[in-house]
């Protein structure tokens, strides 16, 4: 009896976890991080003066690609958010960075981006698969 019982709270609790886990969303698509100006990011980190990755409270990333380099946005620690009248971030936004505005030119569904830790380890393996180490 008791290896009944086991064996079902293992099936229901197989079949919690199989619920419970996210749907992948698609990377690449357009998107929009909704209310923005008061609880939608999270976090932030520039990969280059044109490329912005954003992370919103619900710890989805996206990436920004401005139209034009946003000088000082590499090594910018705040930044603000313009979205035009609405609550959302869009494609259609701006951002400010050392009182400059930079206007995006896409905003996707992006990963989470590696950490310094785990690009190093990937550059150091890279090296060693050329040879180059």
């Amino acid at each position: 009896m008791k290896q009944m019982i086991f064996g079902l709270l293992a099936t229901a609790l197989v079949s919690t976890a199989a619920v419970a886990k996210p749907a992948e969303r698609p990377l690449g698509v357009e998107a929009s991080i909704p209310f923005v100006s008061s609880i939608g990011v999270r976090n932030f980190r520039a990969e280059s003066d044109e490329v912005l990755l954003i992370e919103d409270n619900s710890r989805r990333w996206y990436r920004a690609e401005m139209f034009a380099p946003c000088t000082g946005l590499n090594f910018a620690e705040h930044i603000g958010f313009q979205t035009r009248g609405t609550s959302s971030l869009d494609r259609y936004s701006q951002i400010i960075v050392d009182g400059r505005i930079c206007q995006f030119r896409s905003l996707v569904t992006a990963a989470k981006p590696l950490s310094k830790k785990e690009k190093k380890a990937q550059a150091e393996a890279a090296d060693k698969a050329n040879g180059t180490l």
